[in-house]
């Protein structure tokens, strides 16, 4: 297709679906003047009759704009609000942990925030999450490969109102379980590209940090994750790998009951570790706040929940009245099913194609343990392009990374647990550097 069809086909394309944007935000309750960033709110209708309203936050890069990629952000679980992203992971802003006195919990300023150098749109998928709503009632049901087609149908519209940014290069960007998600999105974009007469998606690659890739096979690699961590005797990893036979946790196939009896021991014995960094105590998520210290990991989130309840911060993102009761951090009840069983195929497809991908790995997670990740990018079977070796930050250690031939970048992060919030410095640093190619 020539520059002249493109360009004519963009000009339509604009001129049939531009609409009004979202709306600016210059103010937030709990944070100490105007904003020293660009950030907008709004919703995308999606769905013939757009029945279904996705809600997103998108800040502009603070650097340049104008030619900075362009990042969709996805939180984990399915349910979760991208708010955690914003707010707790790699936005400019943060909940200041302080005990709740009643008030709007404060917000302060970070240094390590990824908006320095792209502009991000952090979508609530799917709906139900955060204060994306239906009108249906109750909610459809949902599936990975359906939400996938939301978020497609999602980005479009979201570009259309927002043209400036079609030729800005594009990341599909997010954590945990966005790495169900994120290939198989990639995958769709890619071959929507191709298809008359909407102008093409800029796309150039993703980043997932910690990925749920393989359900069959991840939650096993916990036992040797706990044996290296010295979390488990020598003994009991040999006598559940000779018994087990490699399948720890998964009924099928069924296991034997020496097998079970071990498993239960290796259950006593990490119940009491924080699966999501095993280097912090594991203080319970569901005890009253009132009981809880804020130093407490879980703390963060009940103040964070607090915030996004009060109504006049509803009012500053410009929510619409009635349509989210509670905000949660993670909605646990949306009618939800795992259809992408692994996501292992997509990243092999979009290898052959040549996207750019990092995948980053906090080394003390134990929910998807460093080592599971290794295992499915080595059966990708791709020729490594740069061995095992150090990053570093001010000459110290950071973690560790491998390059393939297929322009897979994998990386350690030294001490991080399941998500960028444990260290973001560290995994901010780690995005700049692998965006600008220079992470060496």
């Amino acid at each position: 297709m020539n520059m002249t069809l493109k360009f004519l086909l963009l000009l339509l394309f604009v001129l049939c679906h531009h609409a009004e944007s979202g709306s600016i935000v210059k103010f937030l309750p709990g944070f100490e003047g105007p904003l020293p960033f660009e950030l907008e709110t709004g919703y995308i209708g999606i769905g013939e009759k757009e029945e279904d309203q996705l809600f997103y936050y998108f800040i502009k890069s603070e650097n340049n704009p104008e030619e900075d990629p362009l990042l969709l952000w996805l939180e984990g679980a399915p349910g979760s609000s991208s708010l955690s992203g914003l707010l707790m992971e790699i936005g400019p802003l943060t909940v200041k942990t302080e005990r709740y006195n009643g008030s709007v919990p404060s917000l302060v300023s970070t240094t390590y925030s990824w908006t320095k150098a792209a502009s991000i749109i952090f979508l609530d998928q799917p709906v139900g999450s955060g204060f994306s709503y239906s009108s249906k009632t109750p909610l459809d049901n949902s599936t990975d490969t359906i939400e996938v087609n939301k978020i497609h149908e999602f980005l479009q519209k979201w570009l259309s109102k927002h043209p400036q940014y079609l030729s800005n290069p594009f990341y599909a960007t997010g954590n945990a379980y966005a790495g169900m998600l994120i290939p198989a999105l990639v995958e769709k974009i890619s071959k929507e590209n191709y298809i008359c007469c909407k102008p093409p998606i800029n796309l150039q690659g993703y980043v997932l940090g910690n990925p749920v890739t393989d359900y069959a096979t991840e939650r096993n690699y916990r036992v040797q994750f706990a044996h290296g961590m010295s979390l488990i005797s020598d003994e009991l990893y040999e006598s559940l790998k000779r018994e087990c036979n490699g399948n720890y946790f998964n009924v099928d196939p069924p296991r034997s009951k020496k097998c079970l009896k071990l498993v239960e021991e290796f259950n006593k014995l990490t119940d009491d570790i924080n699966f999501y960094d095993i280097l912090l105590p594991k203080c319970d998520e569901q005890l009253d706040p009132e009981n809880m210290e804020p130093d407490c990991f879980y703390y963060k989130y009940y103040l964070e929940e607090r915030w996004a309840n009060t109504e006049s911060v509803r009012e500053a993102l410009h929510i619409k009245k009635g349509t989210t009761e509670d905000w949660l951090r993670l909605n646990h009840v949306i009618p939800y099913e795992n259809d992408i069983r692994s996501s292992v195929p997509y990243h092999k497809k979009n290898s052959i194609i040549g996207y750019r991908s990092l995948i980053f790995s906090g080394d003390h997670d134990m929910v998807s343990p460093t080592i599971a990740t290794q295992a499915w990018i080595k059966s990708l079977n791709y020729s490594i392009t740069r061995d095992w070796q150090p990053w570093r930050i001010n000459d110290e250690i950071a973690g560790y990374t491998r390059t393939y031939s297929n322009k897979m970048t994998f990386a350690t992060v030294k001490g991080c647990g399941h998500t960028s919030e444990y260290l973001p410095e560290e995994t901010s640093i780690l995005f700049k550097r692998w965006l600008n190619g220079q992470l060496v």
